[in-house]
């Protein structure tokens, strides 16, 4: 079994809160808009991580991380991007790929808004963590944590934390 902690668009900030969930998980995704390598880097320094750039992120960040990642994690097909829509409203970019391959697990950032739902067509599950940083609309700071066992998917789990804005 693997414990995940999925997030997004932390746009450059990474906190204890956030760190504490971190040391919790056995991997960490990070679904782009990191803003800075030091929330990256932080993270690496606990937990193994996979990571999409997203797009507020910069020629340094686009170099250390892909725009798509697909990979299995145990016996799930994962596929992260930053901007990939959700079923059926997918993003233009992918919405060939995906319905020809479409992975078990999909997972975005990019919206700011919190996204679990099942593509019944597909035979697919889209996760879209919100956002963990302080820049944007959102007014909670959300993640994601779920466990992966073989071929299921269980223990999904929302994480949520005020915006506290900088005085």
């Amino acid at each position: 079994m693997t414990k995940i902690l999925l997030l997004s668009d932390t746009h450059g900030y990474i906190d204890n809160d956030i760190l504490k969930y971190v040391k919790q998980a056995d991997e960490v995704w990070h679904a782009g808009d990191i803003g800075d390598l030091k929330v990256t880097d932080a993270i690496k320094e606990l937990k193994p991580l996979r990571a999409v750039y997203g797009n507020i992120d910069d020629a340094k960040t686009r170099g250390e991380f892909p725009e798509h990642n697909r990979f299995m994690c145990e016996d799930v097909d994962v596929w992260i991007t930053h901007i990939g829509g959700y079923p059926p409203k997918y993003n233009t970019k992918v919405i060939t790929d995906i319905k020809q391959n479409p992975p078990r697990l999909f997972i975005c950032g990019h919206s700011h808004i919190l996204k679990v739902m099942p593509d019944k067509n597909l035979h697919l599950i889209h996760m879209n963590p919100g956002a963990a940083g302080k820049h944007g609309f959102h007014k909670t700071r959300t993640m994601l944590r779920f466990t992966i066992d073989g071929k299921k998917i269980d223990n999904l789990e929302v994480i949520e934390f005020p915006v506290r804005h900088p005085k």
